[in-house]
């Protein structure tokens, strides 16, 4: 295993503080390969105020992944600058109340598997400990805090991108059972558009009519129009009934 990190149970504790005090303020917002979630783009897209495609268009880069061909989407770094992250300011991050889940979950990383038998998914969590990271050491004007995995996952706000997250997975999990291999350009199409470009995904469900399938009673269908979260719900519904004619989800 890495030196550099370390298994932790949820209620163990470990020693960590961020903020202008510390002398690497900013370090971790370079040289970056950020990967981005669909629920990390919800929160991005609605802190900026723009919709979603533009939000993709003006700040990630898609690839396509070279085993699934499924959709990867990446924030794109300033090359001019290290490869920093367009959103970090001399102040600090300038959409922190709605950073990414891997930038709350720092210095911790989540590991997560699923029992094929039971369903049951497993949390295993590692402390990274990286060179450029000083957060762990006391020194003038800093003071290192003492918290549980829990503690930290609760105070960073962790849990609804964690759900979210997880859903992702399943999906995932889903494709590589029902459909190895690549996804054909079409799936790969619906798959991008149901979970990333989600308000274009909402306007397709007001103007083509693509949820009739669901039978969705009034209260849920405006939820669906009206709030982000729920549509990101459904679109993962959607997704393992369009692509994997599934319900598992």
């Amino acid at each position: 295993m890495n030196n550099n990190m370390t298994p932790l149970l949820i209620d163990d504790t470990f020693t960590f503080s961020c903020s202008k005090d510390v002398p690497c303020f900013n370090e971790c917002c370079k040289d970056l390969n950020q990967f981005l979630t669909p629920y990390d783009i919800l929160r991005l897209k609605n802190s900026l105020g723009i919709p979603s495609n533009l939000f993709i268009e003006r700040y990630t880069s898609q690839h396509t992944g070279p085993e699934s061909g499924l959709p990867i989407i990446t924030l794109k770094a300033d090359y001019a600058s290290k490869l920093k992250c367009p959103f970090v300011t001399s102040s600090g991050c300038s959409v922190y109340e709605n950073r990414p889940s891997s930038c709350r979950m720092y210095p911790l990383a989540r590991l997560v598997s699923r029992s094929r038998e039971t369903g049951e998914i497993t949390e295993q969590y590692m402390l990274l400990k990286e060179p450029h990271c000083l957060g762990f050491a006391h020194g003038k004007n800093q003071t290192v805090q003492d918290q549980t995995v829990r503690e930290w996952i609760e105070s960073q706000g962790i849990s609804p991108y964690n759900e979210s997250n997880d859903l992702l997975m399943e999906i995932i999990s889903l494709k590589n059972r029902l459909m190895p291999g690549q996804l054909d350009i079409k799936s790969r199409h619906l798959f991008y558009l149901a979970l990333y470009d989600i308000d274009t995904f909402r306007k397709h469900i007001s103007d083509k009519g693509i949820a009739d399938d669901f039978n969705l009673d009034s209260k849920a269908f405006d939820a669906v129009i009206n709030d982000d979260e729920a549509l990101l719900k459904f679109a993962f519904k959607w997704i393992t009934h369009t692509l994997f004619h599934s319900k598992q989800l």
